[in-house]
Order: C-alpha cells, then structure tokens, then sequence
C-alpha cells in the first residue's frame, strides 16, 4: 500500500498534529506525515515534528507584502515535498479562495464545534452562553468560507454543570485527538465519498455508539 504524503500546516502547540503523528507511526496507516509548515517560529508544534524526525519548514506570513504571495510560497514547499494532502491543525490564518481551490477536497481542517455551529473564534464559551448540551468537533474539507465544506466527522461531548470555557475546551480537545487521525485515515485510504457538498459514509463507518461518527477504531 503506497502510503499518502500528508503535510500538516500549524501554528501553535501542535497536540493535534501529535495526534496525527502517532496515527502515522503506524506502518499500516494510509498516511505518513511528511512535512510539518508553521508560520510561526519557535511553537511546541515544531519540537514535536523534529522529534518524530519529520521535516519542518518556517514560512512567516510576516515575511510577504500579502496573502497571495504567501500562499504562493506555502504551496509551492508543498507541491516541492511531493504533498498529496494538507491538514490543518491549529493554523491561524485564513486561506484564500484561490488556495482552497488549489488543493480542492485535499485540504482538511478541524474546528472545535458541531458545525455549523459556532463556526468562527472562542467555540466553547459560545456554546455555554447558548446552553447546549452538546459541544463538540468536526473535521471537514475546507471551503473558502471560514468554518464550512463537506464534513468528514464529528465527535460530541456533554456539557456540564458548572463548565467554564476551559474546562469544555479539555474535553473536546481529547475528542478531538480521537477524531482527526480517524478521519485522515479514511480520507487517506480513499474511502470518503463526497456527493456534491456532502460526505457519506457506510454504515459500517457510521456507528456512532460513543458519540463519534465515524467510530474511532479500537
């Protein structure tokens, strides 16, 4: 099985993209992590791709006059390391409509809400304000407007009595590490299959008894 060259693009700490890495360290994985690009310097993120000996590459938004030329730089390293998919995990910046369309059903995000629910910045406190009692993340392909496209998967936690925007972020973050390198994998293995704007999955893919859809696999 040739194993897909994924590049996971990344601003921060990076306890998402660790959640991909140890997916991949699986020989029998669909996807091996072969790049890891942040546009920022010195995030934990980057100490974590060296750590797994996966290359790493700086490209600072600050460095260009403007998106586009940015995104130009960004997608000519990925098209360089022979990138076949691109996860975003925690990369704060938004795409353009030029580069989504480049990398069109190749580029995957996740958000730390249901959407479309609470698309956009501070999820958690969002949706203690509205009461739901039901709070979540989903991974989806990404589309030029922020927070929408196919969705891939979802998993949902509780919320409860006495939740502060802190302690839901937790949760759903350890949702969170369950949900993408599953939904990589499928993606990877070329087992989503998109209907127009929407992804279906087989049954067998959509148990959801734990609340995750599709099923983590144990």
């Amino acid at each position: 099985m040739k194993r897909k060259r994924v590049a996971v693009l990344v601003s921060g700490r990076g306890s998402n993209l660790q959640a991909l890495l140890d997916a991949a360290a699986d020989p029998v994985f669909p996807a091996e992590v072969a790049l890891v690009i942040s546009n920022v310097a010195g995030v934990q993120a980057l100490e974590r791709a060296a750590k797994a000996s996966v290359p790493t590459e700086i490209i600072s938004h600050r460095d260009f006059p403007d998106r586009p030329s940015f995104e130009q730089a960004l997608s000519k390293r990925l098209e360089q390391a022979g990138v076949e998919l691109v996860c975003q995990a925690g990369f704060m910046r938004i795409l353009t409509a030029r580069f989504v369309e480049q990398w069109h059903n190749r580029l995957i995000n996740i958000h730390p809400s249901l959407l479309p629910a609470f698309p956009g910045l501070d999820t958690h406190a969002r949706a203690l304000a509205a009461g739901v009692k039901l709070h979540g993340c989903s991974v989806h392909f990404v589309r030029a407007e922020v927070d929408s496209g196919p969705i891939i998967g979802q998993a949902a936690v509780p919320v409860l009595t006495g939740d502060t925007p802190e302690s839901l972020a937790a949760r759903v973050l350890q949702a969170e590490h369950g949900l993408y390198p599953r939904c990589l994998q499928l993606v990877a293995a070329e087992q989503v299959d998109l209907q127009g704007e929407l992804v279906r999955l087989s049954e067998q893919e959509a148990s959801n008894a734990q609340l995750f859809n599709p099923a983590p696999r144990m």
